[in-house]
């Protein structure tokens, strides 16, 4: 098995804090989102993963060390692989044309999920979904009576279905796939100006391959500050039963933990109340503050504040507000 993720874009909702780092190295709970999906994919699939091929830009060598090793640690290969232009999203999977050989999960990386699935591998297709009260905003599914997908239908302004596609998806046959997409590129088949993974889908469906469902419990999505410090809560409350989420290095003084938190190592709280639906970073310092529903990344420092339903960032240094924050890397804000 084979994961392949596309996370090239420039994460633009999510700035301040995709200008410094790429918007899937922004953690939940603790751990980057992509290295979450890539850890809850191998969770429903049954087989090992072989490999897991990241599309980037060129974001530094630090950034695809750290790519490598969250590959490493589902014990399968990383890979690095370039988009060098945003042309649709079958022109990014088809950058990782080298990988798409047998079994393929394809996940874009600002979606995570809960499920309570196996997948099912000897699917020709299967096409992640989730039941939403209103479709039209989304690309949704048909099924007929078999359970199979009969139509792929993008943002339907009346009802068809309420299953819309998360965006993971998983093909018993990568090369398949593959051909798929250079056949789009190779013949110029465009949707609103870009090569889109649904035509071949479309094409695919035309030609025999029977795609099928697997209808997830949750949709997660971290598009924006708002969306992200949501996914953190819903985390924290998955893992809440987990050893490990308070880090042993870390040092409370006179500090009141509300669970389900995370604390990194090193971290230091002192004459305060952390929680719930905290996550706080290795290194970081809060210091006579209040936080709840909350992120605060790497050696930050906070002081003298009542924070709620924020993010800070990495290396900031915050003192003396009450606020709804978002604060990019290497901030300073005090009154």
């Amino acid at each position: 098995m084979r994961i392949i993720i596309p996370m090239a874009g420039m994460g633009k909702r999510m700035r301040p804090h995709t200008l410094t780092v790429p918007k899937p190295l922004i953690p939940i709970a603790g751990k980057p989102i992509v290295q979450r999906l890539v850890e809850d994919i191998a969770k429903v699939c049954h087989e090992p993963i072989e490999e897991v091929a990241f599309i980037i830009g060129h974001f530094g060598e630090q950034v695809e060390k750290d790519l490598k090793e969250i590959a490493t640690q589902v014990g399968a290969k990383g890979t690095i692989v370039y988009q060098e232009e945003a042309l649709g999203t079958a022109h990014a999977i088809l950058c990782a044309k080298e990988s798409l050989e047998g079994k393929v999960v394809v996940a874009f990386a600002d979606t995570l999920f809960n499920a309570d699935f196996q997948l099912d591998t000897n699917a020709d297709g299967t096409i992640w979904v989730q039941r939403v009260e209103d479709p039209r905003p989304f690309g949704v599914i048909k099924l007929n009576e078999n359970n199979e997908i009969t139509d792929f239908v993008e943002k339907p302004q009346e009802f068809i279905s309420d299953l819309a596609i998360i965006g993971i998806y998983y093909f018993r046959d990568g090369a398949y796939l593959r051909d798929e997409l250079q056949y789009l590129l190779d013949n110029d088949i465009k949707d609103k100006g870009e090569y889109q993974l649904t035509n071949a889908l479309e094409n695919m469906k035309n030609k025999g391959t029977k795609f099928i469902p697997a209808v997830i419990s949750e949709w997660l999505d971290c598009g924006n500050k708002n969306a992200t410090v949501y996914t953190n809560q819903r985390y924290l409350e998955y893992i809440k039963d987990e050893e490990g989420l308070v880090a042993t290095s870390a040092k409370l003084e006179n500090a009141v933990i509300i669970p389900p938190v995370y604390i990194g190592e090193n971290a230091k709280i002192t004459n305060s109340v952390v929680g719930p639906h905290v996550s706080i970073g290795n290194n970081t310092s809060v210091y006579n503050s209040v936080v709840s529903n909350s992120i605060i990344q790497e050696n930050t420092s906070l002081k003298n504040g009542n924070v709620a339903n924020s993010m800070l960032g990495n290396f900031v240094v915050f003192e003396g507000r009450q606020s709804d924050l978002s604060l990019g890397d290497y901030n300073t804000l005090a009154e």
